[in-house]
């Protein structure tokens, strides 16, 4: 089976996983958005992106069930970071959905937000902000 993105794995999943043997980084998704792989037990694996550290767990392993398998968007990732534009534009690059929601700035109570999405090429909703507030 094919992911959107073309990458060979058994099924989607937020751990990005294709077999147990290629773990986390076997597509390059992950590593596309910047993630560093700070542990991989198999079913879950700890990451890193710009220094703010994340888990992301395979589905049939730990009992719920992946956008392909639900046909609904199952989960939805808030990442805050320096630069959105560029951190969208390495998803974009590496397979993601852009035209979810192009990043731009957000009038908010505490001013200018920047913000902006992408849908991956596993069907998970990215939302991708600057700093603010």
């Amino acid at each position: 089976m094919r992911g959107r993105g073309g990458c060979p794995h058994p099924r989607p999943s937020p751990k990005y996983g294709r077999g147990e043997s290629e773990g986390v980084d076997g597509c390059g998704f992950a590593p596309a958005l910047g993630a560093r792989v700070l542990w991989d037990l198999g079913s879950v694996a700890g990451l890193e992106i710009e220094g703010a550290p994340f888990f992301l767990g395979e589905p049939d392993k730990n009992g719920w069930e992946a956008p392909a398998r639900l046909g609904i968007t199952s989960t939805r990732v808030q990442v805050f970071c320096a630069d959105p534009d560029a951190f969208v534009a390495r998803a974009v690059e590496a397979g993601a959905d852009g035209n979810f929601d192009p990043v731009r700035n957000h009038e908010m109570p505490w001013g200018t937000h920047r913000q902006g999405g992408f849908i991956d090429p596993f069907g998970h909703i990215w939302f991708v902000g600057d700093h603010s507030p």
